[in-house]
């Protein structure tokens, strides 16, 4: 019988990436709490015939680098990572933090010029992605600090990753194939209208779709998924939205957060908690105060808040709104080295217009 590892891993190295004879597969992580996983990983990858590299961080180091290298080393890339966005065919990365807070005291700016030198490889890895050379998939291994951070114990946010993750299901492959083809029509629909209208809490923002691709999101590069999304127009992005939700980025988190668009940028940015590192964040570079992505959350098996990321972006009931770096395969053309995903809840009266017409109301579709 297998154990949940075992399921785990042959759904991310069979499904999301899709191994195959002689690709060679870079497994990444940033502590070793996630060894049962990446073991499991390691071995389908070789039942498979791929190449297996495992690259191990340790905690803290990102701390400790930000906090003390000098502007030349943060400017610097290692030719051993150019490698790998340039060589690798298959990428999975497992997040496994001791300490989703070890960057929350480090110098914004310093973060944001090192995000800005590390977009050469982000910009590399979604180019060969939307090529077709490269298949990539992120997910995360249950850890205390997590469960922390969800206000759950470790018992709960394991079960709850799972639940997520459709792996308590007999074929989670067939769970997620049937999802991506009710997605997938969504995303069809979407793909005949030009124009969005979000409208709810303090927010009626519009932006024009026309001529970019809706893609149905279903376990091929987050895990777990559930969503669908596009690129706007790079200057089309007109009015005001609200972010109830917390928005946390790096460990570090901003509130209550409200912009205001113009032709696409972001000329006003407030919160209540966390206005100056979101101006950090929004400051960048050239790129940092347009909008990378628009998307709708589906994955109803999420309802509650946790603090990650990769979970909280697919609350069925939600949408989120990047700003900064765009997908190249929706026809996004925007270039940043920041994608901080905005999450707003729209259970609360939030409606979604397509070419004027009411397609979504209080978290649910209505075509």
């Amino acid at each position: 019988m297998e154990n949940i590892w075992e399921k785990y891993a042959k759904v991310l190295v069979e499904y999301s990436v899709d191994v195959q004879k002689g690709d060679l597969t870079v497994i990444r992580t940033d502590s070793h709490l996630s060894q049962p996983l990446i073991k499991e990983i390691y071995k389908q990858v070789l039942l498979r015939g791929g190449h297996p590299v495992v690259r191990t961080g340790m905690d803290g180091l990102n701390e400790t680098f930000i906090k003390n290298a000098s502007d030349e080393q943060l400017e610097y890339i290692d030719p051993m990572s150019e490698l790998e966005y340039d060589k690798a065919e298959k990428l999975i990365s497992i997040g496994a933090p001791q300490n989703v807070k070890n960057m929350s005291r480090c110098d914004s700016k310093k973060l944001a010029k090192r995000s800005g030198v590390m977009r050469h490889l982000s910009e590399k890895m979604l180019k060969r992605s939307a090529d077709g050379d490269l298949r990539w998939v992120i997910a995360d291994f249950p850890t205390q600090a997590l469960a922390q951070e969800a206000k759950m114990s470790l018992e709960e946010y394991s079960e709850f990753l799972f639940k997520s993750c459709r792996l308590y299901c007999d074929d989670p492959v067939k769970a997620w194939k049937e999802i991506g083809e009710k997605q997938e029509k969504i995303a069809q629909f979407l793909n005949t209208k030009s124009k969005i209208r979000i409208t709810g809490e303090k927010t009626d923002i519009t932006f024009n779709v026309s001529c970019r691709k809706w893609k149905s999101c279903a376990g091929e590069c987050n895990f777990p998924d559930g969503e669908v999304y596009t690129s706007p127009v790079e200057d089309s992005a007109e009015g005001q939205i609200y972010f109830d939700f917390p928005q946390i980025y790096r460990g570090n988190e901003a509130q209550k957060v409200l912009l205001t668009l113009k032709s696409g940028k972001v000329i006003d940015a407030k919160a209540e908690k966390g206005e100056d590192f979101l101006n950090d964040m929004l400051n960048m570079d050239s790129g940092s105060r347009f909008v990378g992505e628009i998307a709708i959350g589906t994955n109803e098996m999420i309802q509650d808040v946790t603090g990650n990321i990769l979970f909280d972006e697919k609350i069925g009931g939600s949408i989120h709104m990047a700003i900064g770096a765009s997908y190249p395969e929706t026809g996004g053309k925007n270039v940043s080295g920041l994608h901080w995903d905005l999450i707003k809840n729209m259970k609360n009266g939030g409606k979604i217009y397509a070419d004027n017409e009411l397609i979504y109301e209080n978290g649910k579709f209505l075509i």
